[in-house]
């Protein structure tokens, strides 16, 4: 195979379609748009206007509220640390904190700090030192025989 001869599949691609040329084309005269109105000419914005009635994005009631300094944390499961550990990504036997789960490639980036959930289950002795975690997470942890410490800046 040489690169002249690269082509692509049969009916990949379809030739572009030129509007308004001419009778012959199957789309000339009004090119497709039909015979005057708001629609067949050009400038035409239309989405979500319902002809002069109020709109049902402006009907219904407005709901909720985004708390804009919302904390966002990265989110680490149980499971995932004990995973992690019996691949040998994350030693057991050292504390290990939030930078130990970033150098570890668990977690992308900090955020606002690491939360950890306690879905899945953790068998090894662990010392996590992270920003929060959930009471079932804790509890699991010391069960294990480790212990979890969670931030005093996460107190919420």
């Amino acid at each position: 195979m040489k690169l002249n001869e690269l082509r692509d599949n049969p009916g990949a691609t379809k030739p572009r379609k030129r509007v308004g040329r001419g009778p012959g084309s199957g789309t000339g005269k009004m090119g497709g748009r039909g015979i005057k109105g708001q629609k067949s000419r050009s400038g035409v914005a239309i989405n979500g206007y319902e002809g002069g009635q109020m709109p049902l994005y402006q009907r219904l009631p407005k709901r909720g509220f985004n708390k804009p300094n919302r904390k966002a944390y990265a989110v680490i499961n149980l499971g995932l640390i004990q995973k992690f550990i019996d691949e040998g990504k994350i030693d057991a036997k050292s504390a290990i904190t939030e930078d130990a789960l970033i150098a570890s490639g668990l977690v992308r980036r900090k955020l606002d700090g690491i939360r950890v959930l306690a879905k899945g289950e953790i068998t090894s002795k662990v010392d996590l030192q992270v920003t929060g975690a959930s009471k079932t997470a804790v509890e699991a942890v010391e069960k294990a025989g480790g212990k979890l410490a969670v931030a005093a800046a996460a107190a919420e």
